[in-house]
């Protein structure tokens, strides 16, 4: 999913090793990251993923990983490195690591590849991504409840469909609850630039926004909100300690219980190459704890919606909605299929600007 401008030279590989077991007695299992452990978003979250294997295997695993790898012909060195030394699983957590995946598996086909985000497999590749806009919907309402200006600022990365949908799904909601709500939406280019997303922030409030929302990965934005004295969710992680004042709640990325499973499975000779898009309901997309700021009645819907979009019984894009140049895209009761959802290149009606090309 994601894209770091640049990487050091000689990156430190960081390991992890559990147990006093011999190391060819253990699955290895290597992990790429496109930001720095340290972001509190993204790349910090697929690193507690990455603990809680070798919290619950303990000495049947050997986990190793390199963090700030460029979506280039760099990660291929990094995956390359890691099947060279003898690395069994390997997790690449970014959406444009995805040819580079595909690549470096053609060239081990004993290894087990995992991309994050990616829709491209093989036989020895699986893809897993969260339905991160569901939680997008639920932090969307309580956005259009809660503003007093009408107008909820979205720090954007790139225009990839997994960040449209976040922006799309946040927006239907909001203007659901407050048919006044605008959206303004700055793209930043970088997952992970705080001086980039703090100046976001900044543009954003002096545009009138009191709420801000993000699909970047530092806690910069929170910090500016925190500032400014406005209201800001957390992003990937709580980031509760950058904004205790600002954070009305947060989107939470859950990846343990899916990383356990996959490795185990490959321990246990049961993995096979799967596509994986998980959401609230099986827990790999988490909302955070509600700020008591957020009135009770607010809290008491959006606790009705999360349970409803977990149920089944809600979907984030059903009908009617038209794309934001008036054409039908759902009829009335209709809900998005996940190929197009998967491919969304479009905001809906009402947003303001064009997707970047």
């Amino acid at each position: 999913m994601k894209l770091f401008k640049t990487l050091l030279a000689g990156a430190a590989i960081a390991v992890g090793l559990t147990g006093a077991a011999s190391a060819g007695e253990k699955l290895k299992v290597g992990f790429i990251y496109v930001g720095p452990t340290g972001d509190f978003g993204w790349s910090y979250e697929h690193d507690q993923g990455r603990l809680a294997i070798e919290a619950a295997l303990g000495d049947k695993v050997e986990t190793t990983y390199v963090e700030s790898v460029p979506e280039s012909a760099d990660s291929e060195r990094v995956m390359t490195q890691m099947a060279l030394s003898g690395t069994d699983l390997i997790f690449a957590t970014s959406f444009n690591y995805m040819d580079h995946v595909l690549n470096v598996a053609k060239k081990f086909p004993n290894v087990k590849f995992e991309h994050a985000t990616g829709f491209k497999r093989a036989d020895n590749v699986s893809t897993y991504s969260a339905r991160f806009y569901e939680g997008r919907t639920v932090i969307g309402h309580i956005a259009g409840n809660m503003t007093e200006t009408n107008t909820i600022g979205y720090i954007a990365s790139y225009p990839i469909p997994e960040v449209i949908r976040g922006i799309n799904s946040a927006y239907i909601a909001a203007k659901k609850v407050n048919p006044d709500v605008k959206m303004k939406i700055v793209w930043v280019f970088s997952w992970f630039d705080p001086g980039k997303e703090a100046d976001a922030a900044t543009a954003l409030i002096s545009q009138g926004a009191d709420i801000i929302m993000q699909h970047t990965d530092s806690p910069a934005a929170m910090t500016i909100a925190e500032e400014k004295g406005i209201y800001a969710f957390g992003q990937a992680s709580d980031m509760a300690q950058f904004g205790p004042n600002a954070r009305l709640s947060a989107i939470i990325d859950n990846w343990g219980p899916y990383y356990v499973a996959r490795a185990q499975a490959a321990i246990d000779g049961t993995w096979t190459s799967t596509d994986t898009w998980d959401g609230i309901k099986p827990g790999m997309v988490g909302i955070g704890a509600f700020s008591d700021k957020i009135p009770a009645d607010v809290q008491a819907s959006a606790t009705a919606i999360k349970d409803a979009l977990s149920a089944g019984t809600m979907h984030s894009f059903t009908g009617p909605l038209n794309k934001q140049d008036g054409s039908v895209w759902l009829k009335d009761g209709e809900t998005a299929d996940d190929g197009t959802l998967a491919g969304m290149n479009f905001y809906v009606e009402g947003i303001d600007g064009e997707v970047p090309q």
